[in-house]
């Protein structure tokens, strides 16, 4: 019996935006990094505050994801990413407000909780809805976002702060996130199609191998796993810059390596995807995971500059397609 699919060439396009959306959503979260040096300077040197914002950013997204989903179903993906791109917007301009407190609360609440939450896991839902004989090739697309944004943005925020200060460019920044985040939603994010698959499964090949687990404890213990494989996975990408310059590299250096581990996690993530359709997801976790071991271990006996960027390479390559697993 053929088996029908809601896949379509728009399914793609579609797919394409949100990827758009989301690496231009996620370039909020990279300025901090790039400005650690300097924002801590403000603070007597102390660089614990603003490598706070950044983590707690991602506490928020995460905390977010879960209060956006159900805000998605009631609302869409078109009002609930604009007003996500608003929020994003907010965050930087509070964080403008100081180096301390403000800095907090605006990565924290506005670009963590309601800011990246908004954008990144109603998305997830959103896409899943266009897709189903490759779904994990889809999801791996959009889910690179955030490593297109660390490849693409790092470098250019590193010139805006030499040029304007690290204030000046989260408010431009923040600006150019409304427009071109709000744009695209309108013109791109329309009602998913109907399921042709009244039973919510994949057309995709079951894999032949599989761990028998109620669904509660497989979802526990992929909630745990998560957290486990972001905290190395977090270490390079927000430290890379400021461990340059405690190593004698400068700042432009430590955001292009920066740019070469997220732009090789793109390239892996896509891959990755391709891998969960064709392997199964619980076989390219355990591949990848132990990759992510072996890269993140290199980094405690690499301080050359062309050994880091050859470490950093390979740590984009192994960790990245653990997500759309």
């Amino acid at each position: 019996m053929a088996v029908t699919t809601v896949e379509s060439r728009e399914s793609w396009i579609v797919a394409s935006a949100v990827l758009a959306i989301t690496t231009v959503a996620f370039g909020c979260a990279w300025i901090t990094p790039v400005a650690l040096t300097e924002i801590a300077n403000e603070i007597g040197g102390v660089r614990t505050i603003p490598a706070l914002a950044s983590s707690i950013a991602w506490l928020g997204a995460g905390i977010g994801g879960v209060l956006m989903g159900w805000m998605y179903r009631r609302f869409g993906a078109r009002a609930i990413v604009i007003c996500g791109s608003i929020m994003l917007a907010a965050g930087l301009a509070v964080s403008t407000l100081g180096a301390s407190t403000p800095l907090l609360v605006g990565h924290g609440l506005f670009i963590g909780l309601l800011g990246i939450g908004a954008v990144n896991a109603p998305m997830y839902i959103y896409i899943s809805q266009w897709f189903d004989k490759r779904r994990g090739s889809a999801l791996a697309l959009i889910s690179s976002g955030s490593y297109l944004a660390g490849a693409l943005w790092p470098p250019v925020f590193e010139k805006s702060i030499s040029a304007f200060g690290w204030r000046q460019t989260m408010l431009m920044y923040g600006v150019f996130v409304v427009i071109v985040v709000a744009a695209i939603a309108l013109v791109f994010l329309k009602a998913p199609p109907e399921s042709s698959q009244g039973s919510g499964e994949t057309a995709a090949e079951t894999p032949r191998f599989q761990m028998r687990l109620a669904p509660n404890v497989a979802f526990a213990l992929l909630c745990a796993a998560a957290v486990l494989c972001c905290i190395p996975m977090a270490m390079p990408q927000q430290h890379m810059v400021a461990f340059c310059g405690d190593l004698g590299i400068s700042r432009s250096t430590g955001a292009l390596l920066l740019s070469v581990l997220l732009g090789t996690a793109f390239i892996s993530r896509q891959l990755g995807g391709w891998a969960s359709d064709k392997l199964g997801g619980l076989n390219t976790i355990f591949i990848c995971s132990g990759a992510q071991a072996l890269a993140l271990t290199a980094f405690l006996f690499t301080q050359s500059e062309a050994g880091l960027f050859f470490v950093a390479a390979l740590f984009g390559l192994g960790f990245s397609p653990i997500v759309p697993a």
